[in-house]
């Protein structure tokens, strides 16, 4: 009975001597770890840290400074792909959206607070002039006017729409021509020529497609109107 008990306490020492070792072992590995893991973060630059590249508003190459709108827009692409415009990280009108269609479509917003008023789009190849001359004239002041061709633009676009457009701070509108491509930012009370404005020519010397142009990008800041 000696011996047995003899026997179970031996055993009982042997076990917390080897549970001992065990947890020793076990804490030496998460110290060498820790102490391995720092030293890895503190030789490994902080830029290559995080490699994920920053994201600005509708994918803009650069962060508008406090008290700009951010925007992106794209023509038309011949008469297959309609316009795109992104206000503030927002698809305003596109394809996709089902809001865009041939000749000049067009994105009204609160020069204030950035809120998209009004979208539309003007037929200039089959439709009627006076629509696209009524909508221009009941622009309120201090809108931003945001213009992107699509198809044809030109044909049916006589001197009075193209002053009324040339107002809102365009240079180019004098210029539109047949399918041209042509986007366009301007703003209604507008006091000098907008510096957001692209266009192209419809030329078979430098036509990208058959018949049509390039598409034009571009894509800025809009200052807000605090007035």
């Amino acid at each position: 009975m000696v011996r047995a008990n003899g026997i179970l306490k031996l055993t009982v020492l042997v076990i917390g001597f080897l549970l001992a070792v065990f947890l020793a072992f076990q804490l030496f590995e998460i110290n060498a770890d820790f102490k391995l893991a720092n030293m890895i973060s503190r030789s490994v630059p902080e830029n290559d840290i995080s490699t994920k590249p920053v994201r600005h508003k509708c994918g803009l190459s650069k962060a508008c400074s406090a008290g700009h709108f951010a925007f992106k827009m794209a023509s038309g692409a011949a008469s297959v792909v309609g316009p795109r415009i992104c206000l503030e990280d927002k698809v305003v009108m596109s394809g996709v959206k089902n809001n865009v269609g041939r000749g000049i479509n067009i994105a009204l917003v609160n020069g204030k607070t950035g809120e998209v008023v009004k979208t539309e789009y003007f037929d200039m190849w089959a439709g009627d002039v006076a629509p696209l001359i009524k909508f221009l004239n009941e622009i309120e002041d201090g809108t931003v006017v945001m213009m992107a061709s699509f198809d044809d633009s030109a044909t049916k676009l006589n001197d009075e729409a193209r002053k009324l457009i040339a107002d809102l701070g365009s240079s180019a509108i004098n210029n539109l021509g047949f399918r041209d491509n042509w986007i366009f930012v301007g703003g209604k009370g507008i006091k000098t020529k907008s510096p957001f404005e692209q266009h192209i020519k419809n030329s078979a010397e430098t036509n990208k497609f058959e018949g049509w142009p390039e598409v034009l990008e571009m894509e800025g800041c809009i200052p807000q109107r605090h007035e």
